[in-house]
């Protein structure tokens, strides 16, 4: 006789798929799913456009460079360096600048003006192009031979037109173009002077070469074909070896990371600052699915004790609701890497009418970080909760306690929280940055559960008993003690809420001081003129001329060369340094000045001005020179000055931002005035629209040296405003993003206090009283957790600035107020949206609603 088959239970992922359909049909699932592909999506369109934004924009600052690597030198390109980038498949560019001077024919008035030579090779440029004002018909790429390019402060200077003769050295040059932008410009003294370039193959012609010329030759480099991807990267770790190891003098390799430092500041902070908006993105994921789960497993406490009473093992419901997580996980993470990539193309295309930039394709690692994230997010935040699942009591069905959290989901939060620090650590891209971010946020979040405790452990104290006799409206006194009576409810809400906070505090606060860093560094208003060789018995007919043509304010100093000679008695040797460029700087004469207050763009960072002991004096010296020198407070220095030995002592140290297009000096005496000294005086204005300034100058004094510096001006702020644009647009998008990640997670406590409104109403609580009591509580709730995260946003973003984007941090003593109000109707406005509806439903309807749930 056959036995009847023994109908075996469907496998575990076969109830983990039936769970999934049953639980999104259900709609039990579509807000933890949604919260996670709403943080994917976020992350990944941030991603994707940061990674297209970084690579585009690196490519177009490479053009102040002129290539990806530059070596340049004081004599021709050393024939070693040059067989490396040929064993490498470097592309290369010759290019040579000195100071000449440049002159019209005598029929032309033989004018002459002081100009910055730069003979460029076949090739050129290798990155970004020039830009030409106006040419003669064909011009384009570079100067053909026997043709001269020039700024138009040379033509003017010259009263020369296109197609007339300039002379340089024994050279006669046709005028073919005026110049309007010019890439890998430089920031060398010299290239401040009005450009002429010309072909390298006319250079021999001027007979300006000469043995004791003082030129810089440059070798532009860029991967050629067949060039491996890191061919460049290989060529300076190699290169800078080579020069350490045959100790080639006057040799400096160049790259976009260290050859241009005003751009590098500005590359590297918006960098870290897109880094930074990715992590606060999957900080708000992990508040949003964390408060989701815990609703999601307070709706199955009554199914899964239903399971246990009919004897499924808690290891199987385990796994059934693993497996049923990763799916979903998949699925949500899959959606928001596709959301992310259609979101990016929109807001590429809506970037693209702001900046004129064509941005190379997107890498795979945003879609991978993307999944990654997801699945981090949903397995360790979502899982822990409903982990918990497993081990409810078959007595659940009568009783109703879910009972503390065991080991296993504690273990698997903690590697969940493990998780999104290594992700955060990965997203920084800067191990400091990382640990700032992670370690703060942790310790923020310990910080926000132990206050929030605090208070509500305060607030039972202060809530009456006797609820006839309390003194207080009954809204107010009823919102608090519900707040009292559910203490681990009220801080959960509070520390997740403070987090979400915390992350927008971060993004406005850091987006506004990094931005207003940038515009002070080179304001709109940025000197675009500096005068020197003025005469002192020019000065006050100089600043007639300026205030004549409309110059409103300008930089006005003393300039005095001079040598250093000795250090506390001992003479200065360019042997004694073993750091090259302290060896350069002992043995050049330094731009001196004096003044008898520091200077408004200078900051002194250690000792103080006006320092000196009576019958000394005081010198000042900035903090690089002094670092590279060995210097500190109280040292002795002697300068020789025209043949007259000068010494004082340091008596204060200075911060100066050489990129702020103002006068600086390295080393400042604090004094009002020092007749005894030869010197001359400095001037840098901005140019009045539409004056002829320059031209005046040029006929009112002969001997001075006008130096345009607009086309450097113009090229540094355009690529400073196009990474303005791109943080402002991340900014803007990922704010957004985070608002409706954070009002997702708010609103999931809509259960929990859909049950305690129901049993209220039921109570005889008109509906009138019952809005006043969640507005209160809401507000409160808010108003605590938006003062909590403004106080921690103060200390995070003071260390963040100071540590990682280095730049000077102001308290702002009204952001937790500030946070408190945004808090407040960030809660009311979240809480009153979820609850809207229960409020004006029948009793009877959502007894049974919140009975069945």
């Amino acid at each position: 006789m056959t036995s009847p088959a023994v109908s075996r239970p469907p496998a575990t992922l076969l109830i983990a798929w039936r769970q999934l359909l049953r639980d999104w049909r259900a709609g039990e699932l579509r807000l933890l799913m949604l919260a996670v592909a709403l943080a994917v999506a976020a992350l990944c369109a941030v991603a994707f456009l940061s990674d297209r934004l970084d690579q585009g924009l690196r490519r177009d600052a490479a053009q102040l460079l002129g290539g990806d690597a530059v070596v340049a030198s004081d004599q021709p390109t050393p024939q070693p360096l040059v067989s490396l980038a040929a064993e490498l498949k470097l592309t290369g560019v010759r290019s040579a600048t000195f100071a000449s001077m440049a002159r019209a024919d005598e029929a032309q008035g033989g004018e002459s003006r002081l100009v910055a030579v730069k003979a460029v090779g076949s090739g050129y440029p290798l990155r970004g192009r020039i830009a030409l004002r106006e040419a003669l018909p064909g011009r384009g790429g570079a100067p053909a031979p026997g043709e001269a390019w020039v700024d138009a402060a040379v033509a003017d200077g010259l009263g020369l037109k296109l197609g007339d003769t300039l002379l340089l050295g024994d050279a006669r040059l046709r005028l073919a173009a005026l110049i309007a932008t010019e890439p890998d410009r430089g920031a060398g003294f010299m290239n401040f002077a009005p450009r002429v370039m010309l072909s390298e193959s006319d250079l021999e012609a001027t007979h300006l070469v000469q043995p004791a010329s003082r030129i810089t030759y440059r070798l532009a480099l860029v991967p050629g074909p067949g060039a491996a991807p890191d061919a460049v990267k290989k060529f300076v770790t190699s290169a800078e070896q080579l020069v350490g190891e045959t100790q080639l003098r006057g040799v400096r390799l160049e790259s976009l990371e260290s050859g241009r430092p005003e751009m590098r500041q500005t590359l590297d902070r918006a960098a870290r600052f897109l880094r930074l908006v990715a992590m606060l993105s999957a900080l708000l994921a992990a508040v949003a699915v964390g408060l989701a789960a815990r609703d999601f497993a307070a709706r199955h406490l009554d199914d899964c004790a239903m399971l246990r009473v009919l004897g499924q093992p808690q290891r199987r419901i385990a796994w059934a609701y693993g497996l049923e997580f990763l799916l979903a996980g998949l699925a949500a993470s899959g959606a928001g890497v596709l959301g992310g990539l259609a979101l990016h193309q929109v807001f590429v295309s809506l970037l693209a009418g702001l900046i004129d930039v064509s941005l190379p394709p997107p890498s795979i690692w945003p879609a991978l970080l993307g999944l990654g994230l997801g699945l981090s997010l949903l397995l360790g935040f979502g899982l822990p909760p409903v982990l918990q699942l497993a081990a409810v009591p078959p007595l659940r069905v009568i009783r109703r306690d879910l009972g503390a959290p065991k080991a296993g989901s504690l273990l698997v939060l903690g590697a969940g929280v493990a998780g999104l620090a290594a992700i955060l650590v990965v997203l920084a891209g800067d191990l400091k940055l990382g640990a700032i971010a992670a370690a703060g946020f942790a310790g923020a979040v310990l910080l926000f559960a132990l206050l929030a405790w605090a208070a509500v452990w305060l607030l039972r104290r202060l809530v009456p008993v006797n609820v006839s006799g309390a003194g207080l409206p009954r809204w107010l006194l009823l919102a608090t003690r519900q707040v009292a009576a559910r203490p681990g409810f009220a801080v959960m809400q509070v520390a997740s809420l403070a987090v979400g906070l915390l992350a927008l505090a971060l993004l406005v606060l850091l987006r506004t001081d990094l931005i207003d860093s940038w515009r002070r560094a080179t304001p709109a208003a940025a000197p675009d003129r500096f005068v020197i060789n003025i005469q002192p018995d020019q000065g006050e007919d100089f600043r007639k001329v300026l205030k004549d043509a409309g110059v409103a304010g300008f930089d006005w100093y003393p300039m005095i060369r001079g040598r250093l000679t000795t250090i506390n008695g001992e003479a200065v040797q360019a042997g004694r340094f073993a750091d090259e460029r302290a060896q350069r700087l002992a043995e050049r004469e330094f731009n001196l000045s004096h003044a008898a207050d520091v200077p408004a763009h200078n900051q002194i960072v250690a000792g103080r001005w006006g320092g000196a002991r009576p019958g000394e004096m005081g010198l000042s010296v900035e903090e690089g020179l002094a670092k590279n020198l060995g210097l500190k407070l109280g040292d002795q220095l002697a300068f020789d000055i025209g043949g007259q030995p000068v010494q004082g002592r340091i008596t204060s140290l200075r911060k100066v931002d050489w990129s702020s297009m103002r006068v600086n000096f390295f080393v400042l005496f604090e004094a009002a005035a020092l007749p005894e000294l030869p010197s001359t005086q400095i001037a840098a204005y901005r140019t009045p629209a539409g004056a002829k300034l320059d031209r005046e100058l040029a006929r009112r004094f002969p001997n001075l040296t006008v130096i345009d510096v607009s086309a450097q001006l113009n090229q540094v702020q355009g690529v400073l405003d196009q990474v303005i644009q791109a943080v402002q647009f991340l900014f803007g998008f990922t704010l957004a993003t985070g608002l409706v990640v954070l009002l997702a997670a708010v609103g999931s406590t809509r259960e929990a206090r859909t049950r305690e409104f129901a049993l209220m109403r039921a109570l005889g609580a008109p509906s009138s009283l019952l809005a006043r009591v969640q507005r209160a509580e809401l507000l409160g709730v808010g108003a605590l957790a938006g003062l909590l995260a403004g106080g921690v946003a103060l200390v995070l973003a003071a260390l963040l600035a100071h540590f990682v984007f280095e730049f000077d941090w102001q308290i702002k003593p009204w952001v937790p107020l500030v946070g408190a109000a945004c808090g407040a109707l960030l809660a009311w406005s979240a809480g009153w949206w979820s609850l809207r509806g229960v409020l004006q439903r029948p009793v009877v309807q959502t007894l049974r609603e919140a009975q069945a749930e």
